[in-house]
């Protein structure tokens, strides 16, 4: 027999905390309205060409979804407590002061696991390319990312608790 083993889903506590509150939400908030949505949809009577019934019928088919999505990330959730987290070297929960050697640049990043990962935030996976040059390394270190453009390099300027 072959059984999948599923991958592990490194969050922060600030990560698990945002899952938690949206499921909830999900849960106590979003399926009330959207049955509620449904009810009116149905007392307008013929349900085959009414389009709010559908659009509602869609809406809790995604909301459902969600909540599934978000149950199988917690089930398989391992949380980093960022308390811990070594300041002398690179690992999941740490921020991270970087200086980008090619523009001259300082840059800073929050290392996260997959799941959290949002860029615009500033947040980067342990997964992504960067990431996974920075795991393990320590302040002084060059790191060089390979990217679609060329290979980039960083110098690690500091390592900091993210809290």
């Amino acid at each position: 027999m072959f059984y999948m083993v599923e991958k592990k889903n490194i969050l922060t506590y600030e990560g698990l905390r945002k899952l938690e509150e949206e499921i909830h939400d999900l849960k106590v908030n979003k399926r009330k309205e959207v049955a509620q949505k449904i009810k009116e949809a149905r007392e307008q009577g013929d349900l085959s060409e009414n389009a709010e019934y559908d659009a509602a019928k869609d809406e809790q088919r995604e909301i459902e979804a969600r909540i599934e999505e978000i149950d199988k990330i917690l089930r398989n959730a391992e949380v980093v407590l960022e308390d811990e987290v070594d300041v002398n070297v690179i690992n999941i929960g740490c921020k991270v002061r970087l200086y980008d050697l090619q523009y001259n640049e300082e840059l800073e990043y929050k290392i996260v696991g997959s799941t959290e990962a949002n860029s615009i935030k500033g947040k980067i996976s342990n997964e992504s390319p960067l990431g996974m040059a920075l795991i393990g390394r320590h302040p002084g270190d060059i790191v060089d990312v390979e990217t679609q453009t060329g290979t980039i390099q960083y110098k690690i300027l500091e390592i900091q608790k993210s809290n």
